[in-house]
């Protein structure tokens, strides 16, 4: 709702221009005729403000959304980051290769270690917990065998792109392909 300006109110808020007595015009020409005008003038103002203050607060929402979002993904990465670490870490009596899947089990002495037998190729003589498999990718991450399709869409979908930067037909790149999968 409008507030309602007075007079007084509105010859602040409005700013008029300062006259110069050295020109020689008329200054019913160039100035507000009667107190009507400067009061409207001073409400265009006001509503200008308003609406500048809510488009400027809708901006700053979306760049705080952004700062969420990538704060959210600054802590995925160090999650992920700190789990590479650890299985690169955990015991293991061969040369881990990259592309290939390995299976992380836990002795019963609390010890983990990788081997490329799978739980079906264990005989239950072995007594050891299954944690899940994992593929060793070219950048020495670890993919979990459950993701390794997603992971494998990614990089298809960059592979794409790459492409289609060489053959200069980047408006072509469909970002909606990999959403998709």
């Amino acid at each position: 709702m409008e507030q309602q300006i007075n007079y007084e109110t509105a010859i602040k808020k409005a700013q008029l221009v300062e006259r110069n007595p050295q020109f020689q015009v008329d200054p019913m020409r160039v100035s507000m005729h009667d107190e009507t005008d400067i009061i409207h003038l001073a409400q265009e103002i006001q509503s200008a403000d308003k609406m500048v203050r809510n488009s400027t607060s809708q901006k700053l929402v979306v760049i705080l959304d952004q700062i969420k979002m990538l704060q959210a993904q600054a802590i995925d990465i160090l999650k992920e980051s700190n789990e590479n670490r650890m299985l690169h870490s955990v015991a293991c009596n061969f040369n881990k290769k990259p592309g290939k899947i390995y299976h992380l089990y836990q002795k019963s002495t609390g010890q983990n270690y990788f081997s490329m037998l799978s739980p079906e190729e264990w005989n239950n003589s072995v007594e050891q917990t299954y944690k899940g498999s994992y593929r060793l990718e070219f950048d020495s991450s670890w993919t979990p065998i459950d993701k390794i399709k997603e992971h494998d869409n990614k990089l298809k979908w960059v592979e794409q792109c790459m492409d289609s930067i060489d053959s200069g037909a980047i408006a072509a790149i469909d970002f909606n392909s990999l959403t998709n999968n």
